[in-house]
């Protein structure tokens, strides 16, 4: 199992980074949330801000406004390679896994490039031979520094 794990989590890097984002969406269960907390070891998501939080409906909506012709902000769309690396189990239990990376992201957009480092955890759940994500953690290095708009997806 930990090698399809890693192909899932390589899968979902590849669709990102070829722009195919309503592929990437539908790795998402129904009922799933993606997080990037503001703070570090934030422990959860309604004490305090974070930088993204999201549910279906909203991720849905952040995958349309990119696609959006009028989302100048977005324009052009970033080019961005996702490196993820050091996959390990967290457990398992009643159909799902744990599963921690890394993730170093270079970014592409409008004449500049940016890193982003991140530690990741994914809640996956067993879908048929497969899996669907439906819990997505990104704690960023930097996240309590300067951003300066993210408009990419971790």
């Amino acid at each position: 199992m930990p090698g399809d794990v890693e192909r899932f989590l390589y899968h979902e890097a590849r669709l990102l980074d070829t722009q195919r984002y309503e592929e990437w969406l539908a790795l998402f269960t129904e009922d799933a949330t993606y997080w990037v907390p503001l703070e570090h070891d934030q422990a959860e998501p309604f004490e305090t801000s974070s930088i993204i939080h999201d549910d279906r409906t909203l991720l849905e909506l952040r995958v349309k406004q990119a696609r959006h012709p009028r989302a100048h902000a977005r324009l052009p769309l970033a080019r961005t390679v996702h490196q993820v690396g050091n996959v390990m189990l967290l457990g398992e239990g009643a159909g799902e896994v744990r599963v921690a990376s890394t993730l170093v992201l270079v970014e592409f957009r409008a004449e500049r490039q940016r890193v982003w480092g991140a530690l990741v955890e994914h809640r996956l759940r067993r879908a048929g031979a497969g899996f669907r994500i439906a819990h997505k953690r990104v704690d960023l290095a930097n996240s309590e520094g300067e951003l300066d708009g993210i408009a990419i997806l971790f």
